[in-house]
């Protein structure tokens, strides 16, 4: 019995084979990379321990449901169990891996083809180049000086929830500002500055804690994890000046990266910010010259 059990599952699996065409391998490919870039995005996070006991419970259900299918007096309680997750699995997946999903439908929603499908009804005319200066300025006063800073560059995800959190200013950027904000003991001094189009936003701001704080070095604080935390959930440049030693860092994309200077500072924020969004930004740019154009023939 066992023996035309196994030679009827081959056979079936020889025909399925050989009836397969080039879309069914093309699916098969596309299937496999699916698989790969899951894998590879819960790849050392808490999810990967997670999906790995779903997939010990999902293979001895599968199996325990073959045996239920060979013989139907055995197994009667596992083959009802193994039918009942099947049935319910695809929710309590959702449910268990909640805040992965989120996670990678906001990096879906910050990648080029998505955003080419959004629209950008702000048309700041603030000079950005002027306030990278007096940023990168700012932060070499505070390292000097050792006082720390969280100093949050929005591009195009949009903090609402974190500005909501903190002080509204609407100010231009100064040295002067931000050497008053992030002064020890001050009202605002613990919490983030967020730039917004050259100006500033808010400050005092609650960013989010990362993801995966267990993995972060127990040498960086308070400042370093919440960059690390904004970075994950945004395509915002984070930048932190370190009570302790004074070092300037950027958090962006999840990363970190450490020991910039003020020529280094200001480099990376004008790639990051004025050219990459310029380029992805064409229309956004066009609309801000034709308007100041019409400012202009109107003087």
């Amino acid at each position: 019995m066992q023996l035309i059990y196994l030679k009827d599952t081959f056979n079936n699996l020889v025909s399925i084979i050989s009836t397969m065409g080039v879309v069914d391998y093309i699916e098969i490919l596309l299937f496999s990379y699916l698989v790969y870039k899951i894998l590879k995005f819960v790849k050392e996070t808490r999810a990967e321990q997670l999906l790995r006991g779903i997939i010990a419970v999902v293979v001895v259900l599968l199996i325990i449901r073959q045996l239920t299918l060979y013989n139907r007096s055995f197994f009667n309680a596992f083959g009802f169990l193994s039918e009942t997750f099947f049935s319910v699995g695809m929710m309590a997946i959702i449910v268990t891996f909640q805040p992965e999903l989120r996670r990678a439908l906001e990096r879906m929603g910050r990648t080029k083809v998505v955003q080419t499908f959004t629209f950008s009804t702000a048309e700041s005319g603030a000079d950005i180049s002027a306030a990278i200066d007096q940023i990168a300025g700012a932060c070499e006063k505070l390292s000097r000086s050792a006082t720390g800073a969280l100093i949050v560059m929005e591009r195009k995800t949009k903090l609402g929830e974190q500005v909501n959190t903190g002080t509204m200013l609407n100010a231009n950027p100064s040295a002067e500002l931000f050497g008053n904000i992030f002064f020890p003991n001050s009202p605002l001094h613990d919490g983030a500055v967020i730039v917004r189009d050259g100006i500033i936003l808010a400050a005092g701001c609650y960013l989010p804690k990362p993801n995966n704080e267990e993995l972060i070095s127990k040498d960086l604080g308070t400042r370093h994890r919440a960059a690390i935390g904004m970075s994950e959930i945004s395509d915002a440049v984070i930048i932190v000046v370190s009570e302790e030693t004074g070092i300037i860092s950027i958090a962006e994309n999840g990363s970190l990266k450490r020991g910039l200077d003020r020529a280094a500072l200001t480099k990376h924020l004008n790639d990051s910010i004025i050219i990459k969004d310029s380029e992805n930004d064409a229309p956004k740019q066009k609309r801000i010259k034709k308007r100041n154009k019409r400012t202009e023939e109107m003087v």
